[in-house]
């Protein structure tokens, strides 16, 4: 039995109770951690109010081997992200982030990494007009975690070197990135600029200074990449993109 003190994002939460909650966490140091919390939803219990999704703060836990459920003692609530609860483009991408983490990453599994971009995203998410920006970057960052990171410098089935200079190039999400044919069903026609863009994150996330078209036709990429890798289109996924092709 060991008593752990993390940073923590609320991914889900669900009533067990009239006051207790079991919940969801990605934690930084203890990867997604799943837990009870009794009492969390009585006045001036030690649960700052409950647990909701896409806050962030501090929670103390008693993990016990061989046990799904850890005891949570105490959620010291940091950050609600009040602005995702007041623009529904970003709180669609911010619970389509949370739904990602939870289908690709594995319980008592830590990546550090997945945690920074996660909070770091949600952040940048609250920003006006920075909710599609904010997901390209995470859903980069969260494929290159995973191991799952789209090759883009050379044909992935010939292995040759790609001509960038023409009107498009292929995507193929099931062979994991670019191809010279652009022909097929099970691939995608991607415009040279949509693939500098997704280099350029991968050398530097920080800034993005290309147009709002740019960002999305490279978001619907690597959702797209995301949902063949997954074997199927989740509801938050269908939420965040209702016209998602491909």
């Amino acid at each position: 039995m060991a008593n752990v003190t993390d940073s923590a994002v609320c991914l889900r939460c669900w009533d067990y109770s009239e006051t207790s909650q079991t919940v969801s966490l990605l934690t930084r140091s203890h990867g997604i951690l799943r837990g009870l919390a009794k009492g969390a939803k009585r006045p001036n219990s030690s649960f700052s109010g409950g647990f909701d999704p896409l806050t962030c703060g501090q929670v103390v836990a008693i993990l016990k081997p061989g046990r799904d459920l850890a005891l949570l003692t105490a959620w010291h609530l940091e950050d609600v992200h009040r602005a995702l609860r007041h623009d529904l483009n970003a709180n669609r991408m911010a619970l389509y982030m949370v739904d990602l983490v939870h289908r690709m990453l594995t319980d008592h599994d830590p990546h550090p990494d997945v945690f920074d971009a996660l909070s770091s995203s949600l952040t940048r998410c609250a920003h006006p007009g920075e909710w599609n920006r904010a997901t390209l970057v995470f859903q980069w960052q969260l494929l290159q975690a995973c191991g799952y990171r789209p090759v883009l410098d050379h044909d992935v089935e010939t292995g040759e070197v790609l001509d960038l200079s023409g009107a498009a190039v292929g995507f193929s999400a099931h062979r994991g990135g670019t191809v010279a044919d652009t022909g097929g069903s099970d691939r995608w026609r991607v415009r040279p600029e949509t693939i500098a863009l997704l280099n350029s994150i991968a050398s530097d996330s920080s800034a993005i200074a290309v147009e709002h078209e740019v960002v999305d036709r490279a978001t619907r990429l690597l959702a797209v990449y995301i949902r063949n890798l997954l074997g199927e289109e989740s509801a938050a996924m269908r939420w965040a993109f209702p016209d998602l092709e491909g």
